[in-house]
């Protein structure tokens, strides 16, 4: 016999605001009904957290999960940053703590075969659970206040589609101590069960080493005895691979987890780029789409995407953007720059998507009639000079004490005489040849002297990736330009030296024939 389509009045979904209890399917243990949408929202005390668990699970099967299904949501429904995951068949999900006091979980049937259907249990500030976001944050029960006794915690992280090691920081830690952490203890394991190795077992006062998995997985087991406690302990952990990335090669390009697709909520990522000393390092935005700005300061108060000198937060903020945004580059003033996104709880986005390159440290001046290239041989310390050439590859780069030098006069390697504005300059392009293997890399500049003035400049013309970088701008320091620094957008050249001078030699011609034709006359 089939189960009967939904009535209007069935009892199904609703918000549960107990500290704790019990939901299920409509009908349940019986089959549910076709075409049905319910949904639970769970909300205890702000500050406590929600353990989700489930006794019996029973939906039809797709691989996709397609047709009847149930989602588990670390926050309020239908906000794609906070979906924990999509459920049916036999399986049941593992159970869920949430990051903060709201969860909410939706089941859905379609016209097509019902099943028994399932039962899940919840409770607040139960300790442990399965935390399956990019990242998070953990806490002894009752943390900051004394943990209880006779206490069994285990959290097992990770299976959120990531296949990167994780990372886990403790931000305090004050757990009774004793030889061999016998009493009260923290231990970590390599891997989703206490089966896996042992990373580690502490207790005492000093906080444990920075630890990161060898696998997508990290088990965490917090274990109190019968007495004597301490104010516990608060740790977050983060994807290394996705989250959390260092970036020393000297161009590279990264994007929010899960782009193009909505980042999860509750995120703090870092991208840190860290550079030889002299480098600079300029980031390109290819694609940013956030959360938009607050409505009533109207700044970026929900999630953000900040820019940093210096490689630490500590640092001069270079900019902090949000919503939908076309952004000019930015160039950090030192060798290291540290980009952090944050995302709050809800209203996830497409994210963003940059590249970077490393500008290279180097010296250009110029006389009426030569250029002076200087570059630090430890800035490019894994070249031949040969790679590093001006205008043709037989203008290559001599070694002189610890610098790369280019001495040239205005005659040769590919030089050409152009005007830009009225004025006369000297041109030519700069190439660096990173290329290894198959892999071409080859980065230019421009370089540019005004003769008259003997004032030499230099810029990025091809980094990352130059179909897609349209703007290029002027990268000598002010010290270089002694004093004055001008903003050198790239400017379509069109070299009129010639026009001009076969203009004058038709006019000359023109009034030579003139004078005659009068000399004729008279």
């Amino acid at each position: 016999s089939h189960p009967p389509l939904c009535p209007p009045g069935i009892k199904c979904g609703g918000v549960l605001s107990a500290p704790s209890g019990n939901f299920s399917s409509p009908n349940f243990p019986r089959p549910y009904p076709y075409e049905t949408e319910c949904t639970w929202l769970i909300v205890v005390a702000e500050g406590s957290s929600v353990l989700l668990s489930f006794s019996h699970f029973e939906l039809e099967y797709h691989v996709a999960c397609a047709y009847d299904y149930l989602q588990v949501y670390n926050g309020a429904a239908r906000d794609r940053g906070n979906l924990l995951g999509t459920f049916c068949g036999h399986s049941p999900p593992p159970p869920f703590s949430s990051a903060w006091h709201v969860m909410a979980v939706v089941f859905r049937s379609d016209r097509h075969v019902a099943k028994h259907g399932f039962a899940a249990a919840y409770r607040k500030d139960a300790c442990g659970g399965q935390l399956t976001g990019l990242s998070g944050e953990i806490m002894s029960p009752r943390y900051p206040e004394s943990y209880p006794n006779d206490a069994e915690c285990r959290w097992s992280i990770g299976g959120a589609g990531s296949s990167s090691p994780l990372t886990l920081v403790f931000a305090d830690f004050q757990v009774e101590g004793g030889q061999g952490c016998g009493f009260d203890y923290v231990a970590l394991f390599d891997g989703p069960t206490s089966a896996a190795p042992h990373l580690g077992r502490y207790c005492g006062s000093i906080r444990p080493p920075r630890t990161v998995s060898s696998t997508p997985h990290l088990h965490i087991l917090f274990k109190s005895d019968f007495n004597i406690g301490g104010r516990g302990f608060k740790a977050y952990f983060y994807s290394a691979g996705e989250c959390q990335e260092v970036f020393t090669t000297v161009k590279g390009n990264f994007s929010s987890p899960r782009y193009p697709n909505f980042y999860p909520n509750n995120l703090k990522c870092q991208w840190s780029i860290q550079l030889p000393p002299g480098y600079r390092v300029k980031v390109f935005f290819l694609d940013m789409e956030l959360e938009g700005r607050s409505s009533l300061t109207g700044g970026c108060d929900y999630d953000h995407l900040a820019a940093f000198d210096g490689g630490t937060e500590n640092g001069s903020l270079l900019g902090r953007w949000c919503g939908w945004e076309s952004l000019a580059p930015i160039t950090s003033r030192s060798n290291r720059l540290l980009l952090v996104l944050h995302t709050d709880r809800n209203t996830a986005k497409r994210g963003f998507s940059v590249a970077y390159v490393g500008v290279v440290p180097m010296n250009v001046s110029c006389t009426r009639t030569d250029f002076h290239i200087q570059i630090p041989v430890q800035s490019l310390a894994q070249l031949e000079r040969n790679r590093i050439y001006l205008g043709t590859p037989s203008c290559a780069a001599q070694v002189v004490g610890g610098n790369f030098k280019i001495h040239t006069r205005f005659d040769t390697c590919g030089t050409e005489s152009q005007k830009r504005n009225n004025t006369s300059i000297i041109v030519s392009t700069l190439y660096i040849n990173f290329s290894a293997g198959n892999q071409e890399d080859i980065h230019q500049y421009e370089v540019q002297c005004e003769p008259k003035r003997k004032e030499a400049s230099v810029t990025l013309i091809a980094g990352p990736d130059p179909s897609r970088l349209s703007q290029a701008e002027n990268l000598v320091d002010a010290q270089q330009r002694e004093g004055g620094v001008t903003d050198t957008r790239e400017i379509k050249s069109q070299d009129t030296s010639d026009i001009v001078f076969i203009s004058i030699c038709i006019l000359a011609g023109l009034l030579m024939v003139i004078a005659v034709v009068g000399l004729v006359l008279l």
